[in-house]
């Protein structure tokens, strides 16, 4: 039997302020990316994030970002090999503390935003993650882009790695996606995107924005929670991979 992992990136909010459909989506996924007080989260969120991820049997995952709180993340930073490491380090340090006070612990970790994009491109970047996971936790699978600079990285390191694709995010023909400024880098097409999510997970195939059919490879399936059609994208993603004969497991059992 098929199967594979279906993850978000949540605990994006502040305290008070809501951000995201984090406790209808942690019902439909097996893992969770939880932001970390870089680019979004702080310490309310991240304890009741993990907390309601172990409730639904959810792994749970870091989500380190460069430290950009008003760009959200996505802005392109300039950093060195220490600071990539560290920057890393310090956000695995803060999430494995509440994780550690519910009695779990951190599966895997996905940067976010900028630091992804980057590192899916630039060496130094992608075994800077690498190295602070070593040094941290080499249990730790890292989750970066299919057949990206960073599942190399890890590879090289002797990590574990998952190849993640995204359903709701347009490719390039060379395997990276497509900039959020560009038009139709989102899909808001609910069932083009399951679609195209049943096409990589089966077929190893996807099209990209140019319409060319790339190869691909699908450990995990990234949801985007901060997508306004996020819940009905994770709900109907969900039921079309059981339909299809595809098992939605943890990264864990996968790799």
């Amino acid at each position: 039997m098929l199967k594979v992992d279906l993850n978000s990136d949540l605990g994006e909010a502040f305290s008070i302020y809501k951000m995201g459909l984090d406790e209808e989506i942690l019902k439909y996924i097996s893992s969770a990316n939880i932001a970390c007080g870089f680019h979004a989260g702080d310490p309310m969120v991240m304890d009741k994030t993990i907390s309601l991820a172990k409730t639904n049997n959810v792994k749970i995952g870091a989500h380190p970002s460069f430290p950009d709180l008003l760009g959200f993340g996505r802005r392109e930073m300039k950093i060195s090999f220490d600071e990539a490491k560290n920057y890393t380090l310090y956000q695995l340090g803060a999430l494995s503390a509440f994780a550690k006070a519910h009695n779990t612990k951190i599966s895997h970790l996905k940067a976010h935003g900028a630091f992804y994009n980057m590192a899916c491109k630039d060496e130094m970047l992608s075994l800077a993650l690498c190295e602070a996971i070593a040094s941290f936790d080499e249990n730790i699978i890292l989750l970066g882009l299919s057949s990206s600079l960073m599942c190399e990285s890890a590879r090289k390191k002797g990590l574990r790695y998952a190849n993640e694709v995204f359903a709701d995010r347009a490719y390039n023909e060379d395997g990276t996606l497509v900039s959020r400024s560009i038009k139709g880098s989102v899909i808001d097409d609910e069932q083009e995107a399951i679609k195209r999510v049943i096409n990589m997970v089966k077929n190893g195939k996807v099209s990209t924005i140019n319409g060319k059919e790339i190869d691909i490879k699908a450990d995990s399936i990234c949801v985007h929670g901060d997508n306004a059609k996020a819940l009905d994208f994770v709900k109907n993603i969900s039921l079309e991979l059981k339909n299809a004969g595809i098992k939605i497991s943890s990264l864990e059992e996968l790799v």
